[in-house]
């Protein structure tokens, strides 16, 4: 196991505390895949679901040949994952498919995916013995940073945008004791400076940046295909932010493809809104990256210069996938949809659901497919949201599916009316 730049291909050790190549660009950890070929097994895994044993009780740890191959003593573990995978039908029918789940990663322990990530990030920050971590955040990532860091005893330091973050996020943080700085500026502004912090102050970096917090991410799919039994879906959509999660899916995939463990490859869809679409802009336009500044209601994805950038367009490709974007009206109302089925989830998330009835519309997604939507963090990351979508209070946005509380007076009467 080793490190490696993703542009120029220079090799590091894991235990150097480093966060990009000399060369400028992002390093991963790459696995020996040819090693692990007989090592390990659906079966390997398959007989860990039931087992309450630490590690292997965490729906990342489970997979921990493919993960980080550690002592055990370092991991800090909830533990994280073994999300439900929801068979949606009333929601696939109305983005249009007859085979529609829904992994809702805002079953985590702090309530979004970003745990999956976390689990790794502290433990290696564990193992170098680092006192302090740190990240920019809109909020989830904060909120699991801060759980984390509070098992582990180090201390956390987030850095949030002023004013931009909401508040079932920045309760967690605060709860969990982390020193909480408000940025001046977006989340971009956050982020390019808590790397300069990091580096000067020696304080461990837990930004998607962070090549360990993806292969904790990795797990959502290992997990996705353990419980379809192992038969690989036709898509993988899930909504586009800082880019770390998809790029974490596609390398998982295609660990998993070379070790023999499944024969054929999902396409990945990425899903950005439209008041935060870098990649969708250089995907449509066949242009170079450039960023832009993000204006969007789903808080999660709110960012203008993705990291992982890429990262994600080299596993988007490598899997034939697509890039899409979707309006702040088509999010609202497909995480309507979302909430009206029992399910639930933050209006992130519901960039997912809105993109695949996009991509069936436009005859991408086809009918028949099966499809794989990731939620990533809970209905009650955001609720003001939510309340203000259905008293039709969304600026711009019309409430489509909205469920109205209903004033009445105090009388058996008035209730027998307001239920008629």
């Amino acid at each position: 196991m080793i490190l490696r730049c993703i542009e120029c291909g220079r090799n590091y050790p894991v235990n150097d505390v480093r966060y990009r190549c000399d060369c400028g660009d992002l390093l991963e950890v790459v696995h020996d895949t040819e090693s692990l070929r007989g090592k390990i097994s659906r079966k390997t895994f398959d007989q860990r679901l039931s087992t309450r044993e630490f590690p292997y009780n965490s729906g990342v740890w489970r997979y921990k040949e493919l993960i980080l191959d550690i002592d055990n003593k370092f991991i800090v573990s909830r533990p994280e994952g073994n999300t439900n995978l929801y068979s949606a039908e009333k929601v696939g029918e109305w983005v249009g498919v007859k085979h529609l789940w829904l992994k809702h990663e805002g079953e985590n322990p702090t309530a979004s995916f970003k745990d999956r990530g976390m689990t790794t990030g502290i433990t290696v920050a564990k193992m170098m013995g680092f006192k302090k971590v740190a990240c920019a955040s809109t909020g989830n990532t904060s909120a699991s940073m801060a759980a984390y860091a509070a098992m582990a005893g180090i201390k956390a330091i987030v850095f949030i945008p002023q004013g931009k973050i909401a508040f079932g996020k920045l309760a967690q943080s605060l709860a969990y004791g982390a020193k909480t700085l408000q940025i001046k500026g977006d989340f971009d502004d956050s982020m390019n400076l808590v790397e300069k912090i990091c580096g000067q102050l020696k304080i461990y970096l837990l930004n998607s940046i962070n090549p360990f917090r993806i292969e904790g991410q990795k797990s959502i799919g290992f997990e996705v295909l353990q419980q379809l039994k192992w038969q690989v879906p036709d898509w993988f959509v899930l909504p586009g932010g800082n880019l770390g999660n998809n790029s974490a899916l596609s390398k998982g995939l295609k660990e998993l493809y070379e070790i023999g463990l499944i024969s054929r490859v999902p396409r990945i869809a990425v899903i950005q809104a439209h008041g935060a679409n870098p990649l969708y802009r250089m995907w449509k336009k066949k242009t170079s990256f450039k960023p832009v500044q993000p204006v969007t209601i789903a808080t999660a994805v709110k960012i203008g210069n993705p990291i992982s950038w890429k990262k994600s367009i080299r596993g988007i490709e490598w899997s034939r996938g697509v890039v899409e974007e979707v309006s702040e009206q088509q999010i609202m109302d497909a995480k309507a949809m979302v909430d009206q089925a029992g399910i639930g989830a933050e209006p992130a998330s519901c960039c997912s659901v809105a993109g695949i009835k996009k991509l069936v519309r436009s005859g991408i997604i086809h009918k028949e497919d099966k499809v794989v939507a990731i939620l990533t963090g809970s209905l009650l990351k955001d609720p003001d949201a939510v309340v203000n979508y259905h008293l039709g209070k969304l600026k711009g946005i019309e409430s489509t599916y909205a469920n109205r509380p209903i004033q009445i007076e105090a009388s058996l009467e008035a209730i027998r009316k307001a239920l008629d």
